[in-house]
């Protein structure tokens, strides 16, 4: 009988933020090194179309299951994305385990691979004997951060942002308090329990992926290196993995706009997938680009009043963007520039000769991105780790 194919596991943590670059890790195992891989995905009963049309585009050789959506019925208004996040990992745990005792059954099964929110399904990796791996698809910087996170709680007893000296993460310039991750801010909250809770389960893993490369991140790689702390899982940098564009949305009205203008000379504005501005950040965003005669491409999507991440979950919005804009504002600024609503084709638009800059909310996909296409970036973080991502690429890395 013939050899089976060895297969991986893959089971992102919600949300494109996610989803994408585990795809991308994914498509890597399977190009360079024959594995067979299913992506197992959490859902919380919000449309996945989006995630469907990018998961059917991809090789044969890597399959998907989406999981039965869980139940939020119970949670106050509120309740923080991380939370939400994590909540969705914990109580997909059921469904999960019987997926995955239905590969084992069929499959030859080598590992299962999480991202930063996955550590709850250590366990059902141990009981069928698979090895578990962490692809950690942020900075070097967070997931030292990450490591650090025990020893900071069980140190420091006041919240962090009012600490008088910033936090010093092993290997990485010293951040303040008030710049680390959101669900770290406020330590009676529930997110902060349960980013807490993974934290200390990361030296559960077999090892851990980080996108990320020495070049861009010495410091903090070389800290995650040193394995003198015993109980400290072996790091791996994989990094720069970032979708460089396979042709998809070659046909779109941006890129078309794109090839008539000068080389370098359009600023691209974007806020990520799940990125959302107030809509007096939006007007204020409109008159600025408008005043400063640059040519700009705008990804803009309706504003929300009550947080930044509002589109973490609903990432199709049903409003029209463009009701949200100044009043005519589309008129005046025709022609040097081009406003599209929800998404456009970031990758091909980030390596087209007519850009020239990027302003980002800092998610490191976005970053990762730009810094491989040689852009220069105007920082403006919204949410998640994007302050920290702000403060290693003004006052660390200088891009």
């Amino acid at each position: 009988m013939a050899a089976q194919t060895p297969h991986i596991i893959i089971h992102p943590s919600p949300g494109m933020g996610h989803l994408i670059p585990l795809i991308e890790f994914s498509k890597r195992l399977v190009q360079h090194h024959s594995f067979t891989i299913t992506v197992i995905i959490p859902t919380d009963g919000s449309s996945i179309t989006l995630q469907k049309s990018t998961l059917d585009s991809l090789p044969t050789s890597i399959d998907y299951v989406f999981l039965p959506p869980v139940d939020f019925t119970d949670l106050p208004e509120g309740t923080k994305m991380e939370t939400l996040v994590c909540l969705t990992m914990l109580r997909s745990l059921p469904s999960f385990k019987n997926t995955m005792a239905s590969l084992v059954s069929t499959k030859k099964l080598v590992a299962l691979v999480v991202d930063l929110f996955g550590t709850d399904v250590f366990d059902v990796a141990k009981e069928f004997n698979v090895s578990p791996y962490i692809y950690f698809p942020s900075t070097a910087m967070l997931l030292s951060l990450f490591l650090y996170l025990p020893e900071l709680d069980r140190t420091v007893s006041c919240e962090y942002r009012d600490l008088p000296e910033p936090v010093r993460i092993p290997g990485c310039i010293p951040v303040n308090g008030k710049d680390l991750l959101d669900p770290v801010q406020d330590r009676k909250n529930e997110a902060y329990k349960l980013v807490l809770q993974h934290a200390k389960r990361y030296r559960l893993a077999d090892g851990i992926i980080v996108n990320s490369f020495m070049d861009m991140e010495r410091g903090a790689i070389k800290a995650l290196l040193d394995r003198t702390e015993p109980d400290k899982p072996p790091v791996y940098p994989v990094g720069p993995l970032v979708n460089m564009g396979d042709g998809s949305g070659s046909d779109s009205d941006c890129l078309k706009w794109l090839d008539d203008q000068p080389d370098g000379s359009v600023l691209f504005v974007s806020f990520g997938s799940g990125g959302t501005l107030s809509s007096n950040q939006l007007n204020e965003l409109a008159r600025g680009l408008e005043l400063s005669e640059q040519r700009f491409l705008w990804v803009v999507r309706s504003p929300n009043d009550k947080a930044a991440n509002a589109n973490y979950f609903t990432v199709q919005r049903q409003n029209n963007p463009f009701d949200f804009l100044p009043k005519g504002f589309l008129e005046r600024t025709k022609g040097r520039g081009l406003v599209v609503p929800s998404w456009a084709p970031q990758a091909r638009v980030l390596s087209h000769r007519s850009t020239g800059g990027f302003l980002t909310h800092c998610g490191w996909n976005s970053t990762l991105e730009s810094v491989v296409n040689g852009l220069p970036l105007i920082a403006w973080p919204l949410y998640a780790e994007q302050k920290m991502n702000a403060v290693m690429l003004t006052e660390d890395i200088n891009v």
